[in-house]
């Protein structure tokens, strides 16, 4: 069973799974100032507006990022 992390602010609900992520880096070239690899939590939200978000995780080609609207 894969685990799922969430990231969440008041518009949308990231959803990691990190067992499906083949580290394409997507989401880094993409959005850099949200996506961190080296930082803890590598996701800050905050970082990009919600229309963004979105954006960058249907480009994601794994299926590890997906979202809920709020």
């Amino acid at each position: 069973m894969s685990k799922t992390i969430n990231y969440s602010n008041d518009d949308i609900s990231i959803n990691w799974k990190p067992d499906l992520c083949k580290h394409a880096a997507e989401c880094v070239k993409r959005l850099p100032k949200v996506y961190n690899p080296k930082s803890k939590p590598w996701i800050t939200i905050e970082n990009a507006t919600t229309e963004e978000l979105k954006e960058q995780i249907s480009a994601c080609p794994s299926g590890a990022l997906a979202f809920t609207d709020k």
